[in-house]
């Protein structure tokens, strides 16, 4: 078995420099698996936050599972993100040390699991991202030349 994509999300990169990346598990209640096995989720506003020695994931949005009545979930709740100890420990460290953040690139299933993309990055300035633009424009263009000839 490989991986699926639930959802990803796209303005991470735009907004973060990434510096590290990590993988890890999310403890979900069953109608939250069923809503993002239908892929109805998103993580645009969603980044991850440290508490009492434990990783959340806040303002993942799920959707409630349409045949779960009285037992659905609520869309935004915390979500408690599965990480080893020491991995917990250096996030940590890094987070209070150098001002880096939290923020999640991407969920997917692996083997059956659902599991979140966290990304240790550090916020763009808005002149890094009109020099990242402008970047791409000039290598859109050269391929584009490159392409014709």
């Amino acid at each position: 078995m490989g991986t699926k994509l639930i959802c990803s999300n796209k303005k991470a990169r735009r907004n973060y420099d990434i510096l590290e990346t990590f993988e890890a598990g999310i403890a979900l209640v069953g109608s939250e698996v069923k809503s993002l096995r239908a892929g109805k989720s998103s993580m645009n506003e969603s980044y991850a936050r440290i508490a009492d020695g434990e990783i959340w994931l806040v303002h993942f949005h799920i959707s409630p599972y349409t045949h779960a009545n009285v037992f659905n979930h609520d869309p935004i709740r915390p979500r408690k993100l599965l990480l080893h100890k020491q991995e917990i420990r250096r996030l940590i460290g890094k987070i209070t040390e150098k001002g880096l953040t939290l923020v999640p690139l991407r969920a997917y299933f692996k083997n059956g699991r659902a599991k979140v993309e966290l990304a240790l990055g550090k916020g763009k300035k808005i002149y890094d991202k009109r020099e990242d633009l402008k970047r791409k424009a000039v290598k859109r263009d050269m391929e584009r030349e490159f392409k014709d000839h």
